[in-house]
Formats: C-alpha cells, sequence, structure tokens
C-alpha cells in the first residue's frame, strides 16, 4: 500500500469499515459516526499519508466554492491566448480576488461555447466569469445554464439578464482625442484590427475628442502578417505625427518597428494605447494609455455574481476609464 496513492477502500478495509464511513470523516460529516471510529479513521488517514482529492472534497459539498474563469481561444491570439496582457493581467486581478473571498478560481480556455457548460456542471460551480465571447453565446448561456455568470467586457446591444461589466471604452477613446488636440496635432491615425464592438467605440469617441482629421488603419489580425504590413505603409504611417492604437499590444507592437525603421518616438511621431498593461511602463519610452481598473473590475465580478445568486436581477455596469500620459508622447 505504501509504494501507491492510498484510496479510501484501503483505509476502509483495513479498519473493517465502510467507505462512506471513511469519505464522511474526510469530508467532516460525522454526526452519524461514534467518536471511537472518527478517532481510529483520522488516526490511520494520518498514518497512510493520506491525500484527498480536492475535486472530490470540493463536489462533496453543496457549496463547491469553485468560480469558474472561461475565455475565448480566440484566433487572433494564435494560441497563446493566457499570454496576452489583458488577460494575464485580469486573471491575476480575478486570482487575488477570488482568494480573498475564500474561493476556488478554475480556468478554462475554448472556442466552443457548449463547453462552457459542461464546463460548469462537471464542477458544481458558484459562479462564472467569462472572457472574449460573442452576444449570441452569451444569450445562448443564459438560457441553458443555471449558474450565475458574469461577462467581462462583452458587447451588446440589450443585456437582458446578463450581467456586462463593461468600460466606457467610448469615454476612454474622446479622453485620449483631448489630449491630442490638446497637444496641438492637426491629424491622427488610429491603428486596430476591426471596426467592430469595443475598438468601434474607442475610434469614435477618439475622433469626438480630436475634431481633426482621423484615419483608421485596419491591421491584419494574424502577427505574421503585420510586419509587412508595416513596411508596405510604412510613408503613410510615418506621415502622421500622433497614433492611437485601440489596445496597448498594437501600441507596443507599432512602437518598437518604427524605432528600427530609426523613427523617434516621441519625437518625431507620438504613439498611444488603451487598457494600461504592465508592458507600458516596461517598454521605452514607456506608453501614454488609458487605464481601466482591473482591480475594481475583478471586485465587482465577484460581488455580482453573490448577488446573482441571491436572487438580485443581472445589470450592465460601465466603469470608468482614467488618461496615463507618459513618456511615447509629447
Amino acid at each position: 500500500m505504501e509504494n501507491r496513492r492510498v484510496r479510501i477502500v484501503d483505509i476502509a478495509e483495513e479498519l473493517g469499515v465502510s467507505t462512506a464511513t471513511v469519505s464522511n470523516v474526510i469530508h467532516g460529516k460525522t454526526k452519524k459516526i461514534s467518536d471511537e471510529t472518527v478517532k481510529r479513521v483520522q488516526q490511520l488517514l494520518e498514518e497512510k499519508q493520506y491525500i484527498p482529492s480536492m475535486a472530490g472534497i470540493l463536489l462533496a459539498q453543496n457549496n463547491s466554492r469553485i468560480i469558474g474563469v472561461v475565455i475565448n481561444d480566440h484566433e487572433k491570439y494564435e494560441g497563446h491566448v493566457l499570454e496576452d496582457a489583458f488577460i494575464s493581467t485580469s486573471l491575476n486581478h480575478l486570482s487575488r480576488e477570488i482568494e480573498d473571498s475564500g474561493l476556488f478560481m478554475m480556468i478554462k480556455v475554448t472556442q466552443d461555447w457548449n463547453e462552457i457548460i459542461r464546463f460548469a456542471s462537471m464542477w458544481n460551480m458558484e459562479g462564472m466569469i467569462i472572457i472574449g465571447f460573442c452576444e449570441q453565446d452569451y444569450q445562448k448561456l443564459r438560457e441553458k445554464m443555471r449558474i450565475p455568470f458574469v461577462v467581462y467586457d462583452g458587447f451588446f446591444e440589450e443585456a437582458k439578464r446578463i450581467c456586462n461589466l463593461s468600460i466606457d471604452d467610448y469615454n476612454g477613446g474622446k479622453q485620449m482625442g483631448i489630449y491630442f488636440r490638446q497637444q496641438g496635432y492637426e491629424k491622427a491615425l488610429c491603428i486596430s484590427d476591426n471596426d467592430i464592438c469595443m475598438d468601434h467605440e474607442r475610434l469614435e469617441g477618439f475622433r469626438e475628442g480630436m475634431k481633426k482629421e482621423i484615419e483608421l488603419m485596419i491591421v491584419p489580425m494574424v502577427k505574421r502578417e503585420r510586419q509587412p504590413f508595416y513596411q508596405e505603409h510604412l510613408q503613410q504611417i510615418k506621415s502622421y505625427p500622433a497614433i492611437f492604437a485601440v489596445s496597448d499590444y498594437y501600441a507596443v507592437e507599432l512602437m518598437q518597428f518604427l524605432q528600427r525603421q530609426g523613427v523617434r518616438i516621441p519625437e518625431e511621431i507620438s504613439i498611444a494605447g488603451f487598457d494600461d498593461n504592465p508592458i507600458c511602463e516596461n517598454v521605452c519610452p514607456s506608453l501614454t494609455t488609458i487605464k481601466q481598473d482591473g482591480k475594481t473590475r475583478a471586485k465587482m465580478a465577484i460581488s455580482m455574481l453573490q448577488k446573482l445568486k441571491n436572487g438580485e436581477e443581472a445589470a450592465t455596469i460601465r466603469l470608468s476609464t482614467t488618461l496615463v500620459v507618459r513618456e511615447s508622447t509629447r
């Protein structure tokens, strides 16, 4: 027995009790078991160094205390979704908040919304936080899943019965536009891989804030295609004194490309991003950006899950954003 993992059945057989008795002692359900039996079981468990399955303990409880975090493995991440700065930062804040609340976090990456339902039911989850899916996916989940869930950064025309923790993308873009206008820029370029949903809101807010000439440049979603694209459009890019990228990732990537071409940032071109991920302070020059508060959103997510569990109505909550000026703009 010492050469393999000790099982409940091994403990039960050695003591001459049922496996149910051993299991109940492990899970603290001892009201109907004699003190002597409880003591004997506990002593042998300790002696044999029995290591219980965490899944077994959690699933045996009516309250599993598991919060599932599901992330859409979108093609744009190219198999590296957990390495994305926004995703990793969000997970870091959620991990701390979930642990501080006495809960457990489980992460799943998938492109299939049906997998979310199987994942949730398999682990008897308390609630879920879902990131990166489409409105129709969230609506299907709401119809088919009893477990409360909140959405990070969902974009809905109408979000009935779904708790959406979004940010004010439009105002964030507008703040950047106002800042660029106040710096005296007469025109600016906006970089994105699409012109829909949150990115469209950021662009339109930027346009409103600038009140000047704005051009949108749609870049390839696949990373290996962007470098040749930037090279092909280099002269066009260099004709703009200021560039606003809808994410820090694109801002840093473009800034480093331009630096390799001998372009001085910000002396020749100012560049700014959106999100205020940790990468912003780890590049040179440090990146001007729009900050969204990941810690507040994580705290709000756990609070809303508890409210949904208690029967309160779902709601869309829009968190504020803040301009953070650093060295990449002049």
